[in-house]
Order: C-alpha cells, then structure tokens, then sequence
C-alpha cells in the first residue's frame, strides 16, 4: 500500500489521475512524454480514494483528503511507501506542510515506510525552487533525523512533468518493499 497525502488543494488527484494517463505509454517507452490533453476535472477529497496503478506489479494508492489530517494516523497500517505532496507555489502553506511532514516521519507506524517528497506546481509562474523549498523546510536536517529513505522530485501533475519519476520510484520502491 502507498499513502498519498498533503494539504487540501496541493493537487493529489491531479497527480493520481495523470498517473493513470501515463501509465501505458510509461510502460511502453519508459518516458510517458507526449500530449496527455487536457487536465481531468477534480474535486477536493474528501474520505479517500484508493487506485491501482499496474507496473509490473499492482500497487494501490490510497489517496487521503488534505481535510483529513487528523486522522492520517488511522491508515498507516501496512504502509510500505508514501507520496507528501507540497504546492511549491504557496509558501504560506509551506510550513504547515512541514508540520505534517514531521508527525509523519516520526510516526513509529511509517518507520520502515519510503518517502517521496513532491514538490508539485512548478507550471505556475510563482512557483518556489528546490533549492528554496528544501531550505525553508530544512530538508538535509530532516534526512539526517529520519529512519526513512527520503527522496524529493519537482513535479506538475497538471502538465506531466516529473510523473515518470513518480512511476520509476513507486516501481522501485515497491519491487524491494513488497
């Protein structure tokens, strides 16, 4: 099982939606490039959403609404790697994001579980850099700390930059994890 989670409106959706877009030409090509339309119409989460996502294996990701942030906790069981999405251009909303970041990786439940940091938005023009997000949530302190494996990607969901990425590292991830 993969976890999804990260603030309300951060475009978790988005990316679960285009994930399954690409997934057949990633699978073919091991790039996904090419015109994936428009983007999908989406809603806020509210509950959660569960998706397979076939790659050589099945790997299904539960999606939690940002609204749900209490009660993360209640699905950690049999986590083996989660996707913390972060919009890169709202840097009001970055802390708050660090926040959870921090409950998460401190969470005894998660500790064996990858993480995949994504910085996602980076179609917007005020979007933050990397290089500027990982300064302001102290990413290399939050290594060092953490008992997880911690790997960061930019990515759009809206426009597929970085959703092969995604792809590689969920196989990856769950080839060695189970």
């Amino acid at each position: 099982m993969c976890l999804l989670l990260g603030a309300t409106g951060v475009g978790k959706t988005m990316l679960v939606k285009r994930l399954q877009t690409i997934l057949p030409r990633w699978l073919c090509s091991r790039d996904g490039k090419g015109d994936l339309g428009d983007p999908p119409l989406t809603r806020p989460t509210v509950g959660t959403n569960l998706t397979d996502i076939v790659a050589q294996k099945k790997i299904t990701i539960r999606e939690l609404g940002g609204c749900m942030g209490p009660i993360w906790s209640s699905y950690y069981g049999n986590c083996h790697s989660l996707l913390f999405m972060v919009d890169a251009s709202n840097p009001t909303q970055l802390s708050a994001s660090c926040v959870q970041l921090l409950g998460l990786l401190s969470a005894e439940e998660l500790a064996e579980a990858s993480v995949l940091i994504l910085f996602n938005k980076i179609d917007l023009p005020c979007y933050m850099t990397i290089e500027e997000m990982k300064s302001l949530i102290r990413l290399p302190d939050l290594i060092a700390c953490a008992k997880q494996s911690i790997t960061t990607v930019e990515v759009s969901a809206r426009k597929g930059t970085g959703l092969s990425d995604v792809l590689r590292w969920l196989q990856d991830t769950h080839r060695t994890n189970g």
